[in-house]
């Protein structure tokens, strides 16, 4: 059985009045939150498509280091999972702020460590062991952090907008990937090729200490919802969520992960794959980042529209829609790689991202949550939402390349995988629990 989110009201400690009060404070914590820790991890995405197949993986071939970067970048998707299942295991136990807290600020150590790590040429390949470890601490941080601050705002939110209160802490992955494309647009025009190697890479990942403490000012003024407080209250919390989720939940298990696999596996083809794609292809490394810095700040408000769509009109509905976008987005967008005019690629780009994309990730935060019952719900998303990540988008850009390979130089294999992941995504679709749906028709007929 599964148990759709209860209308609740926010909490909010006394004393924390302010700038920000009440649902407003709750909906800026799991923006700004988010925010900060996909900035964090997404930075890693671009240098490793950029700089550190260079600084910190010489093997000697162009492919090789490539796929020595890009592994190191999946090492971290490996690791959200086993960070999903400890905060999973304390938040539904303990509750979801004490998580959020915690997640923000080793993801900000993390990062700013990695901003003064030594490279291969000072220190051999402790240097790739040190990257690769950071890595990892940054994989455990994201893999606490989505589903507590996806739990926090769906379960303050009022009944009939669980999917606009939701989609706040989506588009923090917006916001995130906009900071972290815009820092590294920024450091590379104004610093030469020279100086960006030698430095200029060093400091988006520096200024993250600076963000946390933004992330921790706002976050800290926030409360669990009621509806969480009650059930800790009533003495019924579980001493064994994860367990249960897997003995008890296992079907809506499957359903999330397969959930996640089309919409993070074309996620990561646009905003790491391309790059280095159109690097090698078109000897072009700047119309990337511009193309997804657009479609990142696009998705600040595609990201809210989906999910008010799917608080009218079902999660299921807008969901497959996007599906079915991203199987035919794939194709037309290979196919501009090689030879389309790249003054469009925003357009391209954008087609993919905010229309396609987005409508699968913009209600998913409130239909993760509507899957499971309160006594499991943080271990369900958060194992349902990192397993779909590690097999959708963790690996994708490694598959891309190797795809590539296999395919002759040609991205048709590429294609065709992505189209193989959007029909597992659709059966997942067809099979979730849609109470959005229910409620819209109640609705409706009450008007």
């Amino acid at each position: 059985m599964t148990s759709a989110v209860t209308t609740t009201s926010a909490a909010v400690p006394s004393g924390s009045q302010g700038l920000f009060a009440g649902k407003q404070r709750v909906l800026a914590s799991a923006f700004a939150g988010t925010t900060i820790e996909w900035y964090d991890f997404y930075l890693y995405g671009t240098a490793a498509a950029l700089i550190f197949n260079v600084q910190f993986f010489p093997t000697g071939t162009e492919l090789g280091s490539t796929l020595a970067s890009f592994a190191s970048l999946a090492v971290g998707f490996f690791a959200r999972p086993f960070g999903g299942i400890i905060a999973g295991h304390l938040g539904d136990r303990i509750g979801r702020k004490a998580l959020l807290v915690a997640s923000l600020m080793t993801m900000g150590v993390a990062s700013t460590l990695i901003g003064l790590m030594p490279t291969f040429e000072a220190i051999g390949w402790w240097a790739a062991f040190g990257l690769v470890v950071l890595r990892i601490v940054q994989g455990l941080s994201a893999g606490a952090e989505w589903g507590g601050s996806a739990l926090l705002s769906v379960e303050h939110a009022p009944v009939g907008r669980r999917g606009f209160f939701g989609s706040f802490t989506q588009i923090g992955s917006a916001a995130g990937m906009l900071l972290a494309t815009s820092s590294f647009f920024l450091v590379q025009t104004l610093l030469t090729d020279e100086q960006f190697a030698q430095f200029g890479w060093r400091i988006p990942f520096l200024a993250s200490s600076l963000l946390v403490v933004l992330g921790l000012w706002i976050r800290l003024g926030v409360a669990d919802a009621p509806e969480f407080l009650e059930h800790k209250e009533s003495g019924n919390v579980s001493k064994q969520p994860l367990w249960e989720v897997v003995t008890k939940h296992p079907r809506v298990l499957l359903v999330t992960i397969g959930l996640r696999l089309a919409q993070n596996s074309v996620y990561y083809l646009i905003t790491v794959y391309m790059l280095t794609y159109l690097a090698d292809q078109r000897g072009d490394s700047t119309s990337g980042i511009t193309a997804v810095m657009i479609a990142s700040a696009l998705g600040l408000v595609t990201g809210p529209f989906w999910g008010w769509v799917s608080d009218r009109v079902g999660r299921k509905a807008v969901t497959l829609g996007g599906i079915i976008g991203i199987g035919v987005f794939g194709w037309i967008f290979f196919a501009f790689l090689d030879s389309g005019p790249l003054i469009f690629l925003p357009i391209i780009v954008v087609l993919g991202m905010n229309l396609a994309h987005d409508a699968v990730y913009g209600p998913q935060a409130a239909w993760f949550a509507e899957q499971f019952p309160i006594e499991v719900r943080y271990s369900g998303v958060n194992m349902g939402y990192q397993l779909g990540t590690v097999i959708g988008g963790g690996i994708m850009p490694m598959i891309a390349a190797l795809l590539f390979v296999a395919g002759s130089s040609t991205p048709w294999l590429i294609c065709g995988y992505l189209t193989l992941l959007c029909v597992l995504s659709a059966l997942a679709a067809l099979a979730a629990h849609d109470p959005a749906r229910a409620e819209a028709s109640l609705r409706a007929a009450a008007a």
